[in-house]
């Protein structure tokens, strides 16, 4: 059906694929509810990263992320890939390591790709996100060879060790091109207005909660059920052509014989539109202001798996108003700008698994603790971790510092080394730590 369409809004005419994500909804105190302005359009990246990559086959579809996951428990930020563990690295850990919610200012150097793997608070982004916030996530490249969609549509594909590269596992051998979804959301036109930010699948975002476990409190972060589809809708040897071809570092399309006049303007691609809305749709106020999410979609809280949604009649107005959260502020991941050299960002086209330096920018390691209030940025997080001791919670920040070793005369010299150490912080009321 897609490749019967007459036009596409991609900028390759011959691109019929569909590409979705979900909106960002703000939600006022009142329950009325409002999308939070697009800037720029979606961007859909083929990144060529393996060897012997292979072209979408006819009717492939896949989904990346888990719309009702409202939990995740991972060390933030990311632990250098050389420190992952076998927990890093299960098929749930690097989905969740495959999202990035990345503060944007143009004035200031830009963080690096899925730095962030949840929403900042609303105060966090109204203080330093003044060009908002930009939704990344990566697709699975690990393909069973044989199944073009699954029963959940991500059975049939699997992550790399290292998300965007590293080895495939057994039985998903054949590598495909890896998908990269970014888009910008302009939440700085709500700065200083009282509510929060909620994605269309009921996703309220950037809260914390403490959950009752056993004998112990643990912190639980929530807005983790960002995901994306893609339905492959390419002309299978146009795609597998400018897979072999496109080898240009320059990242540019322009530069791909294969796509030599077949690149449509912004305008054009402006002018393709759907001609019969589907009238389960023809009422149904998505931009707002109105009284709930699109089709009536219930806000759903964490930790716990959210509920599936139930398909409703539609074609009426959103009538369903969300219930704000009283729960506190997710703990701030502060600002850090991307931990490389060169260009920032996935800009590159093509990318052989030979060349590692020309890779795209990866979860930004920095110094930058999850406390406010951190030690000097003196080496790399390794991982944090937490615990509550007498009604306080601790985190514990694993770093890799710099020693200089001395050395007495006449002995062999030794170099400087690098150990691990640790910095233990106490949460203040707010979640921000104090010594």
């Amino acid at each position: 059906m897609l490749r019967q369409s007459e036009c596409t809004s991609c900028q390759f005419n011959d691109d019929k694929s569909a590409y979705w994500t979900p909106s960002l909804h703000f939600a006022h105190e009142n329950g009325k509810t409002e999308i939070v302005p697009q800037v720029g359009g979606m961007l859909a990246y083929y990144l060529l990263l393996g060897d012997n990559i292979k072209a979408f086959p006819k009717g492939f579809q896949v989904l990346a992320g888990d719309s009702r996951l409202r939990n995740f428990s991972g060390p933030v930020p990311d632990p250098p890939t050389s420190s992952w563990t076998d927990a890093d690295k299960t098929q749930v850990s690097l989905g969740q390591k495959a999202i990035g919610m990345n503060c944007m200012n143009y004035n200031k150097a830009p963080e690096g790709s899925r730095y962030r793997h949840f929403l900042p608070t609303k105060e966090y982004m109204d203080e330093h996100c003044a060009d908002g916030i930009r939704a990344e996530i990566m697709f699975q490249s690990c393909w069973n060879g044989k199944d073009v969609t699954s029963s959940d549509h991500k059975s049939h594909v699997a992550y790399p060790s290292l998300v965007d590269g590293g080895e495939c596992p057994e039985g998903f051998e054949t590598r495909l091109p890896t998908l990269f979804y970014e888009t910008i959301w302009d939440t700085y036109a709500f700065k200083d207005k009282a509510g929060q930010f909620v994605w269309s699948n009921g996703d309220p975002t950037g809260r914390l909660q403490f959950v009752q476990f056993t004998q112990a409190h643990r912190l639980i972060r929530t807005g983790y059920g960002y995901h994306a589809d893609f339905i492959n809708g390419w002309n299978i040897d146009t795609l597998q052509s400018a897979v072999d071809t496109c080898t240009n570092l320059s990242g540019r399309v322009e530069d791909c014989p294969v796509f030599s006049g077949k690149l449509q303007t912004e305008a054009e691609q402006g002018t393709c539109k759907i001609q019969d809305t589907p009238s389960a749709l023809k009422n149904d106020n998505c931009s707002g202001p109105a009284d709930g999410l699109c089709g009536d979609v219930p806000v759903q809280y964490g930790p716990q798996y959210a509920n599936p949604l139930k398909p409703g009649a539609g074609g009426g107005e959103p009538s369903a108003k969300p219930t704000l959260s009283s729960a506190a502020p997710v703990p701030t991941q502060g600002y850090a700008p991307a931990h490389s050299e060169g260009a920032a960002g996935v800009s590159v086209y093509n990318v052989k698994s030979s060349a590692p330096a020309a890779a795209p920018a990866a979860p930004a390691i920095t110094p930058a603790a999850v406390a406010q209030n951190s030690a000097p940025n003196d080496g790399g997080v390794i991982s944090t971790s937490t615990y509550t001791k007498d009604g306080v919670v601790y985190e514990v920040c694993i770093k890799e510092v710099e020693v200089t070793v001395t050395v007495t005369e006449g002995a062999e010299a030794t170099p400087s080394h690098y150990r691990r150490h640790a910095h233990m912080h106490r949460r203040g009321e707010h979640g921000l730590a104090r010594h």
